[in-house]
């Protein structure tokens, strides 16, 4: 897998915008807030913060997760949507320290047990991206099921 990304320089040279282009030739930009004090780095809140995109990143590869393990065990999943929440170190650099995950598994007739071990196998076995969160994060989870 692989990644260039891109300061995407204004013409006045400021701003802290970056552009993202995966190896799969997809693109992602990217920016950040404005600048708190002066003489800081400063985006001009134009785009995702890159953290944010982590964490989205993380909520796709869950959700995928999910949907595809659901699927496999013949449930009539309609849709899934998962809501992450986190917070972060106060210092640099500014991890994650907890991360709360909340999903919408919409379908009919859904196992509640089957949607909940999908979850957890999700991110005991196959989600990457929380896995790797998981080492400075406590993550956890919750689910409604929605029927229809």
């Amino acid at each position: 897998m692989e990644c260039t990304v891109r300061w995407t320089k204004p013409l006045d040279g400021e701003g802290m915008a970056f552009v993202a282009t995966t190896g799969s030739g997809h693109m992602i930009t990217m920016d950040g807030a404005p600048a708190s004090r002066e003489g800081e780095p400063g985006g001009h809140d134009l785009a995702p913060r890159p953290m944010e995109t982590v964490l989205a990143g993380t909520g796709g590869c869950t959700a995928y997760d999910v949907v595809y393990i659901l699927r496999k065990g013949r449930q009539d999943v309609r849709d899934c949507s998962v809501q992450l929440r986190a917070e972060r170190a106060d210092s640099d650099p500014k991890v994650f320290t907890a991360i709360h995950m909340h999903f919408v598994v919409s379908g009919r007739g859904l196992d509640p047990a089957k949607v909940e071990r999908a979850i957890v196998l999700s991110h005991e076995k196959y989600c990457s991206a929380s896995a790797m969160l998981a080492r400075t994060a406590a993550i956890t989870t919750s689910f409604e099921i929605v029927e229809g």
